[in-house]
Formats: structure tokens, sequence, C-alpha cells
């Protein structure tokens, strides 16, 4: 009888035992299925404006109300549901590169190099994410693109520091120091073995990360600094809904409640997946 499992196999069957994480995936799966079916899915065109709706309480024709231009607020909820997922997933992603690659070249190489791209690091990491994300967009101005280059280099040096820790814990193991007798240059050593063999805390890191990247996006579309009019965001949504709090406060509270379940969907899942693949902290 084999007693060897494969760590896919082992891996799947902690999973199914947790069921936090059970339900961070179904609602990360909801919100990837809203986000790519968001067309289909709208009741009502998500920019159709009817003045004599306007604020319109929820009712069995419009859900979940109406805004102060009377546009369906379930419509303008799910096409959102888009903007939030791919600001989340692009930030993330360019924080992640700009991340290994910084983190890398300073764990690997050491010395002054270290000490110089460490100390960036940590000058970035000191300040608010929510105070460079608007030096960032005021620099470049508005929009979706900004903000996904205003998040993703507001987030970059917890991945450097991290994918640093890594490195440093991994560069003196012994199919390391295998693989540099053998004559692998370091361009072989870093993207074929130190790197592919730290991703499984960064890959963590990242999908808690997601949720921050939604909240501030959240932030800098209340600000009136992300998505622009009509492409609905909900920051956005929120922030318009002030001037209605007591008149509409479903205006708010909806959108709110989208981005809660979206960010606690990915933190159980980012908790599920500390437990089950053991991460600890290198640093």
């Amino acid at each position: 009888m084999n007693t060897h499992q494969s760590p896919w196999v082992v891996i799947l069957k902690r999973f199914s035992g947790n069921k936090m994480g059970i339900l961070g995936t179904l609602l990360i799966l909801c919100l990837i299925i809203t986000a790519i079916f968001a067309p289909l899915l709208e009741p009502y065109s998500f920019k159709e404006q009817n003045i004599e709706l306007m604020n319109d309480p929820p009712s069995e024709s419009h859900i979940l109300g109406t805004d102060e231009f009377g546009r369906d607020l379930l419509s303008r909820i799910i096409r959102g549901a888009r903007i939030s997922f791919m600001v989340g997933v692009l930030s993330v992603a360019l924080s992640v590169v700009v991340g290994l690659i910084v983190g890398s070249i300073a764990g690997f190489y050491g010395g002054i190099v270290d000490v110089v791209l460490t100390t960036f690091a940590d000058l970035t990491w000191s300040m608010p994410a929510i105070l460079i994300a608007l030096l960032l967009v005021a620099v470049i101005g508005a929009g979706l693109e900004s903000v996904v280059i205003a998040i993703g280099l507001s987030y970059w040096a917890e991945y450097a520091r991290l994918i640093r820790g890594q490195i440093l814990s991994l560069k003196s193991a012994t199919f390391i120091e295998a693989t540099k007798s053998l004559g692998a240059n370091d361009y072989v050593i870093l993207l074929k073995h130190l790197i592919p063999n730290s991703l499984s805390p960064i890959i963590v890191a990242a999908t808690l990360g997601i949720g921050n990247a939604i909240v501030l996006e959240a932030t800098l579309g209340f600000l009136g600094m992300g998505a622009q009019p009509p492409t609905p965001s909900w920051g956005a949504m929120m922030s318009s809904g002030t001037a209605y709090l007591f008149i509409s406060p479903w205006v708010i509270i909806f959108p709110g409640l989208a981005m809660m379940t979206t960010v606690l969907g990915f933190n159980l899942f980012g908790d599920a997946l500390i437990d089950i693949l053991d991460i600890k902290n290198n640093e």
C-alpha cells in the first residue's frame, strides 16, 4: 500500500477541513463570477438614469433601491465588483513584481546593495499606504490606470522585505551551494531555484493584500480620485451617498456591505492558506 501522497492531495485534504477557508473561497468565486458576467447579471444598465425614481427605496423593481440619479443600485454594485476585482488583482500583481525584483536582489547580493534597497523599502513601508497613493494619484492624475499604479507602488515594500527574508534563509542551503558548484550563474540560481522556493509566503501575502488593495481603491474612489463617472466604484458610490445619508442610506450601506464581504472572503482564504501551508515568518 502506497503511504506517500502528493503534496497537492495533502493540501486539498487540509483545505477541505477548514470551514472558514471554504467560505472565503466561495465569496471570492462569487466576486469573480460577478466581475466576469457583470453585463449579463445587471437587471438594468448601470448608467441608465431615471430622475423620477431618484433615491427610491428598495422595492420589487429595484431590489436595492436607486441612487440620486435614479440609477439601479444593484446594477452599479455588480459593475463595481468588476472594478474592485480588477484593481485589486492588478495592483497587487504590480506590487509583487516590484517587491520580488527589489527583495531578491537585496537578499541575494547583500552588502551595500542590501543596505540601500532595504533602507529604501523601509522608508516606503514607514509611510501610510493611503498617503503614498494620494501623492501618486495627484501626480499621475485620477483614473483606473493611475489607481492601479498608485496602489501597486504603495505596497511593494511589504513583498520586498518578505522575499528578502526568504532569500536570506535559502541562499546558504545545501542545494543552492551544489548549484553554484556546478557553475550556475546568478540569473539561474535566482530565477530557477531561490525565487520559486520562496513563493509560498508571497502567495499568502498577496491573497491578503488584494483585500487591502480593494479597501484602498474604495478610499481613493470615496475621495474622488478613483474611477471617474459614470464608471461605478464602490467607494465613489458611498461618497456620493453621503449627501443623502438620511434620505437614502441604502446608497452607502449596500456598497459598503459588498466591499466588506469581498475583503472578508480574501482574508478568510488567506488565513486558511497560512494554516494549510504552515507559513512562518522568516524575517
